[in-house]
């Protein structure tokens, strides 16, 4: 067994800061959009990468790399919406090995009705209590770290 570099009080106090406050807003942000519209913080998601898309309309592995997710795991996700009527799942006409996920009419207004709420949650539970440096900084922050980890995902 190899000596571990244990973590010093500082990068033990950011690292559980992080998992912590991660879990609580993710959850606090979950909890209103379940209540304000029937959503999921997964589907809300969804919804806003395909509402941003061209035509409403994302491929699969396009949709699952902006998620950064397993395609499996998006198209679980994406059978569950359908049922709902939210999304839905079409060919692409040239490659017949691959599918795209289209934001339907109801997601359109699923997804409208939703946004105000969602955008107070993550405000109230998050942006409004920090102030603009600490913002700045947590935005350069997070930049930085999903930087490294997309360089070290990406295939070489």
């Amino acid at each position: 067994m190899t000596d571990s570099h244990w973590l010093d009080d500082i990068e033990m106090r950011t690292w559980v800061g992080y998992v912590r406050t991660r879990d609580l807003i993710a959850a606090a942000v979950g909890r209103d959009s379940s209540r304000e519209s029937n959503l999921t913080y997964v589907e809300y998601s969804v919804l806003a990468y395909l509402a941003d898309a061209p035509d409403h309309r994302l491929t699969f592995a396009d949709l699952a790399a902006k998620l950064e997710w397993s395609q499996s795991r998006l198209s679980h996700q994406i059978t569950r919406m359908e049922k709902r009527a939210l999304v839905a799942r079409e060919p692409i006409p040239d490659d017949a090995r691959r599918t795209a996920a289209r934001l339907t009419p109801r997601g359109t207004d699923v997804l409208t009705t939703a946004a105000p709420a969602h955008l107070q949650s993550v405000r109230r539970h998050m942006v409004d209590v920090l102030d603009r440096q600490q913002l700045a900084a947590l935005a350069d922050i997070y930049d930085t770290l999903l930087a490294h980890h997309r360089r070290v995902a990406a295939p070489e």
